[in-house]
C-alpha cells in the first residue's frame, strides 16, 4: 500500500462517517469509551472519524508508517462495531480495488 492507496481508504471510510452523520471527535487519550456504555461504540466511531484527517496529514508528511498504524486501528474498530466484514476491509486496502 503507498500514500495514494491510503487517501483512497481514507476516502473511502470519510464517506462512511458522513453518510452516516457520525461526527468527529478526539476521545480523550486517558479514558476507555468502556466506561461510557451504551455510548462506548459512537464514541469510538466519532474517534475514528476524527484520526481520519490527521492520517492525509502523515501521509503528505511522508510519515506512511504512522499512517498504516492508525488506519489499522480504526480498521479494527469499523470490524467490532459492526461496520465492515474483514473481507470488506481487505478488499478496501487491494492495490487495485474499487474503493
Amino acid at each position: 500500500m503507498d500514500g495514494r492507496k491510503v487517501l483512497e481508504v481514507v476516502a473511502l471510510y470519510q464517506a462512511y462517517f458522513k453518510k452516516r452523520h457520525i461526527p468527529k471527535m478526539d476521545f480523550p487519550h486517558n479514558s476507555s469509551p468502556a466506561n461510557y456504555g451504551s455510548q462506548a461504540k459512537d464514541l469510538a466511531l466519532a474517534h475514528c472519524h476524527g484520526m481520519l484527517d490527521k492520517i492525509e496529514v502523515f501521509v503528505t508528511q511522508r510519515r506512511l508508517e504512522k499512517a498504516f498504524r492508525w488506519l489499522g486501528f480504526i480498521q479494527v474498530i469499523l470490524w467490532v462495531s459492526g461496520c465492515y466484514t474483514l473481507e470488506e476491509l481487505k478488499d478496501c486496502n487491494r492495490p487495485n480495488s474499487a474503493v
